[in-house]
């Protein structure tokens, strides 16, 4: 499919399976994710700002263009880079909802960014200025130009949502500046976190100038050949130890990989590469087999924020940074559009429920960096005042001394809706589930204008009323949770049972009519491949697309979580604001020696008691808890069951 129109979109390819629709063209209306974006608009941003400009990476710009700067500048060489994704979030919002605080905002940031730009349109506060390292003299660790690519990504939100301006005329002279530093002719080198890449291809599409496409090729194809010097971690932590179009799956430092991999479908796609396609989904399919973890979260290393090998998954070592959920979701979103595969959505819907929507505080002003699936020893409340050296903290906290994740929520969340719905030729698909209104154009003319009402996760119906007449059938296609088995569609009166999968209907609809999807909320056991050594003789607990977890403050005492075993030939039910399974306590008396000869007594059978779990997104909202996804289950012969 070619020929797209220009729109407001944070991804908008050149061609594909199916089109992207603008964010003027979908608006939430309520419900889980229009909560979250309301909230996000109206705290999220300036708690961003705010935290940003007491700590002095904003006056970081101010220092550059006054000829003050030193070895004294505050923050990481990648602070940078959260102004950039701070402009980025209220660009969209701005289109979202032509908030006037936003716009001032970003003028505001605009203005102190621009003056720090140097004549030939290098543009850092870390290098380069002053008694500061030279210029590009740490590609491995000094972030440059990954700042540069999140600058673009900011420039792409602003030129599609205001068109050309100061913040774009800033973007297109460092994007210049990148090319003749390392284009053709150039330095053959590389960035240590990938991130320019995406950033190139992308602003490549929105000014239509092919040269900074070919960049983002340029520099795909110089990973993986050892460009970068060797650290502890090794190449892999850079992705600069396989090619990319030989490699079978991700590894190394988690976002840096799905960062890269988002750059090489856009690539992929904006040059007809079928070849460097096929070998991102080859990626995408074994890493999602084999090294993600039940929540869609990815990364299960610490020490290098990275993957592990094939089934190294452990749930109170698991990293799943925020910012790998969104990078996740960022390689998924672009795999459906060049494919409409819908296995990209679901997971998409997954990691949208169980990473993105854990980080927020309710407020907005508080944060998740790691996302474990198992919380030993419950945290100690966060001092809002203070920024967390740590990532892997069991309470939200307002900043951290590394805080990439605030902006990476920020800038996902004010462009949400753009990832709900797409078009092709035929007709209007809908992904994910939220209360919203869709308002689009098919290719010859046709409008398909729908309003969807429910109540998703909570509930299962989703109603699609039709909102338009229609001259001409078109194809109304909805996607069924691969988790869905037993929905049905409802649609003339008639209904019907449809399969996980795409589900369609079409005709010339005519205005009210309605086409209801009855998905199946009973919770459900989730039983982990023996193959994933940590969770063996463990049982998960989901309901719809929620994953849901043990915490130790429902439960009669909080150290009970730690000897918790559930029944597993008990059926999980729901009950009032939660889900009840059937568990009880293993004996854990204190002994001299960690590894007694025989088995542990267990307690009688009149000992078994409801146990509550809640949607994993929820933990540790009601003050600081112990928590874990996956229990132990008690031996079958045991349970009488």
């Amino acid at each position: 499919m070619k020929g797209f129109t220009s729109m407001t979109s944070p991804v908008l390819p050149s061609h594909g399976r199916v089109r992207p629709l603008g964010l003027a063209q979908v608006s939430l209306t309520g419900g889980f994710w229009g909560e979250r974006q309301a909230v996000n608009a109206a705290q999220t941003l300036a708690h961003c700002e705010t935290w940003m400009e007491r700590l002095g990476w904003l006056a970081n710009f101010d220092r550059v263009a006054d000829g003050t700067t030193g070895p004294d500048r505050p923050g990481w060489s990648f602070s940078d880079s959260e102004v950039y994704k701070l402009l980025e979030a209220l660009s969209w919002e701005v289109a979202r909802s032509g908030d006037a605080e936003a716009e001032a905002a970003i003028k505001r940031l605009t203005a102190r960014v621009a003056r720090a730009q140097d004549q030939d349109g290098y543009l850092n506060t870390c290098f380069g200025h002053g008694d500061q390292p030279p210029r590009y003299s740490d590609l491995e660790m000094g972030h440059e130009l990954y700042n540069t690519g999140h600058l673009l990504q900011a420039a792409v939100a602003r030129l599609r949502t205001a068109g050309e301006d100061d913040l774009v005329r800033v973007a297109r002279r460092a994007a210049d500046h990148v090319c003749r530093t390392f284009g053709p002719g150039g330095t053959a080198a590389i960035c240590g976190h990938p991130e320019i890449e995406v950033g190139m291809a992308e602003f490549g599409r929105a000014t239509g100038e092919q040269r900074y496409v070919e960049q983002a090729r340029l520099f795909l194809d110089r990973r993986g050949h050892g460009t970068l010097r060797d650290i502890p971690l090794g190449r892999a932590y850079f992705q600069d130890d396989v090619p990319i179009r030989e490699a079978d799956v991700w590894r190394g430092h988690a976002v840096r990989a799905l960062y890269l991999a988002a750059a090489a479908v856009d690539v992929a796609v904006e040059l007809g590469d079928d070849d460097l396609l096929r070998a991102i989904e080859r990626q995408w399919e074994r890493t999602v087999a084999r090294r993600t973890y039940v929540t869609g979260g990815m990364g299960s290393r610490h020490q290098d924020e990275g993957f592990g090998e094939d089934w190294e998954l452990p749930p109170d070592r698991a990293y799943c940074e925020t910012c790998a959920g969104v990078a996740s979701i960022m390689v998924s979103w672009r795999l459906y559009l060049a494919t409409g595969d819908v296995r990209y959505a679901d997971l998409i819907e997954r990691t949208l429920y169980n990473v993105v929507a854990v980080s927020p505080s309710t407020d907005g002003r508080a944060f998740f960096y790691a996302n474990p699936l198992h919380q030993r020893v419950a945290g100690r409340p966060a001092d809002q005042d203070e920024v967390s050296p740590r990532a892997e903290a069991g309470v939200r906290a307002p900043w951290f001394d590394v805080s990439c994740c605030p902006t990476n929520v920020a800038r996902t969340l004010a462009g949400l809706h753009g990832y709900l719905a797409t078009t092709d030729d035929d007709g209007l698909q809908i992904h994910q589930y939220a209360s919203c209104s869709v308002r689009a154009e098919l290719p010859g003319g046709q409008p398909v204008a729908v309003d969807v009402e429910t109540a998703y996760p909570q509930a299962g119906t989703v109603r699609v009323r039709i909102a338009a007449d229609a001259d001409t059938p078109w194809t109304l296609t909805l996607r069924v949770p691969a988790w869905a088995d037993g929905a049905t569609l409802t649609e003339g009166g008639q209904t019907r049972p449809v399969r996980p999968g795409p589900a369609q209907v079409r005709r010339a609809f005519r205005a009210g009519e309605e086409i209801v999807l009855e998905l199946p909320m009973q919770p459900r056991l989730t039983w982990p491949d023996p193959r994933i050594d940590a969770v063996r003789g463990c049982v998960a607990v989901e309901r719809g697309p929620e994953v849901l977890c043990v915490e130790s403050n429902d439960l009669p005492s909080p150290d009970l979580l730690e000897s918790l075993v559930l029944d597993p030939g008990s059926a999980p039910r729901a009950a009032e604001g939660a889900v009840l399974v059937r568990g009880r306590a293993l004996d854990l008396a204190d002994r001299p020696w960690a590894y007694p000869a025989g088995p542990l007594d267990e307690q009688g059978d009149d000992d078994w008691f409801d146990v509550p779990l809640r949607p994993y997104h929820g933990w540790a909202r009601r003050g600081p808890s112990s928590m874990r996804i996956f229990v132990p289950v008690a031996p079958q012969e045991r349970t009488g069951a």
